[in-house]
C-alpha cells in the first residue's frame, strides 16, 4: 500500500512550523511519530495535501518535571518520557503502549492529538486534570526565523497559544480540539499530592495490542488513610475517555474498609460500551467492573506504600 501524494515540509523552527500550517490549513496534516499517521496514509483513511514534518524542531523535544506537574513537549517519544520516569501514572501507562519499536518513534503529545479511545494516554491526561497547549501563527506579528517555546506565554514571539483541559480537548473518537492552522505543542501532566497512588489494569487480546477496556485509577489518602480523592478513567468503552469520580461513591471510610465491588458497579453503570469484532459490549461491560476494582484496590496499595 502506497500513500495518496502530499507535499512534504520539513521545518526547522516552530515559528516556520506555525506558518506553513497557517498556510496550509485543514488540507494539512503534522508528522511527528507516525505511527498513526501513516498508517492511516498508507491505507487511504488520510489524504492531505501536505504533510508538515516537525521531527527537525529540537525545541519541542522536551520533558519538563516541576512542583506543579510535567510538560512533554510534541516530539518527546514515549520512550524517553517513559525513561524519564518524571510521573508514576504515565510511566506505567506507557509501558502499556504497544511495542518498543513503536515506542521509539511515536510521541506523546501525538497519540493525545490522535485521540484514539482505546488509547492510554488520552485516558491519564483525563484522570489527571492535564491539558494540551496549542500554538498558531499569530499574523500580528512576523513569525520566521523563530517562534514559541512551548511554555511561553500567550501571543510573544508571533505566536498565540491557548491551554485546553483534557475534558474539552477530547471531542469524539479520533477527533480532539486541535483546530486547522494550529500545532499541540506540548501536554501538561498535574503533580499528585502527597499519599497518593495510581495503577493502570487493562485486557488486550495480546501484549502491546489495543486494549479491549482498560482503566486507570488515581487515589489520595488523607493522613487517617481515609480516601480524600479517588477518580479512574475507562478507556475503550465509549467515544471518549470517561472520568469517574468515585470518592462519594467511597463514603467516609478507611480505606481498608471501603466495598471495591459496590464501587465497581457502579463505574460500570456509567458506561456505555459497544461491541465489534472483537468482543462484546457486554464483555467489555464486564472487564470495566473487574478492571475498576483491581486498579482502586491497587492505587490504594500503591498510596498506603508510599512508591
Amino acid at each position: 500500500m502506497k500513500p495518496p501524494p502530499f507535499e512534504h515540509h520539513a521545518p526547522r523552527e516552530l515559528g516556520e512550523a506555525l506558518d506553513v500550517l497557517a498556510r496550509v490549513g485543514a488540507r494539512g496534516k503534522v508528522l511527528a511519530g507516525g505511527q498513526s499517521l501513516i498508517p492511516m496514509l498508507n491505507m487511504r483513511l488520510a489524504a492531505p495535501e501536505h504533510l508538515v514534518d516537525i521531527n527537525r524542531v529540537a525545541s519541542l523535544a522536551t520533558v519538563e518535571a516541576g512542583p506543579l506537574g510535567v510538560t512533554v513537549g510534541a516530539l518527546a517519544r514515549d520512550t524517553q518520557v517513559e525513561r524519564a520516569r518524571a510521573h508514576p501514572l504515565l510511566t506505567r501507562a506507557l509501558r502499556l503502549v504497544a511495542h518498543p519499536v513503536i515506542r521509539n518513534r511515536g510521541t506523546v503529545v501525538g497519540s493525545l492529538a490522535h485521540a484514539d479511545p482505546a488509547a492510554e494516554l488520552p485516558a491519564v491526561l483525563a484522570v489527571l486534570g492535564g491539558s494540551v497547549r496549542l500554538a498558531r501563527a499569530d499574523r500580528a506579528t512576523p513569525t520566521a526565523g523563530g517562534g514559541e517555546v512551548p511554555n511561553a506565554a500567550a501571543g510573544e514571539g508571533g505566536v498565540a497559544v491557548r491551554d485546553v483541559g483534557a475534558a474539552e480537548f477530547f471531542v469524539g473518537p479520533m477527533e480532539s480540539a486541535v483546530q486547522p492552522g494550529e500545532l499541540a505543542v506540548s501536554a501538561f501532566f498535574p503533580a499528585l499530592p502527597e499519599r497518593s497512588g495510581t495503577a493502570f489494569c487493562e485486557v488486550a487480546r495480546r501484549h502491546g495490542d489495543y486494549a479491549l477496556a482498560g482503566v486507570c485509577a488515581v487515589v489520595t489518602l488523607d493522613e487517617d488513610f481515609h480516601l480524600a480523592e479517588a477518580r479512574v478513567a475507562c478507556i475503550g468503552v465509549g467515544p471518549v475517555p470517561l472520568v469517574v469520580d468515585v470518592r462519594e461513591l467511597c463514603g467516609n471510610r478507611p480505606s481498608s474498609g471501603v466495598a471495591w465491588a459496590e464501587v465497581a458497579r457502579a463505574v460500570q453503570d456509567r458506561t456505555e460500551p459497544e461491541g465489534d469484532i472483537h468482543a462484546s459490549a457486554a464483555y467489555r461491560l464486564h472487564l470495566v467492573g473487574v478492571l475498576a476494582e483491581r486498579a482502586l484496590k491497587e492505587a490504594v496499595a500503591d498510596a498506603m506504600t508510599g512508591r
